[in-house]
């Protein structure tokens, strides 16, 4: 009895698959891209601190290059 149940039950669900009697999936949203990813700040972004550091390193006798 228990087989004859299986192998109803098993033609039942593929009849409901093949004529699309089974509750359709919603499509899953994309997921949003960044217009732009946010840019990474640095202590050595700073163009005064990096032509600072050149100076101390081409004139090291310069009293002005040193703090």
């Amino acid at each position: 009895m228990v087989i004859l149940f299986a192998v109803a039950t098993y033609f039942l669900v593929r009849l409901m698959q093949e004529r699309g009697l089974t509750p359709q999936q919603r499509p899953k949203p994309k997921p949003k891209r960044p217009s732009a990813p946010p840019k990474i700040v640095a202590p050595d972004d700073d163009e005064d601190f990096l032509r600072d550091l050149d100076r101390k390193r081409l004139n090291p006798e310069d009293p002005d290059s040193r703090d």
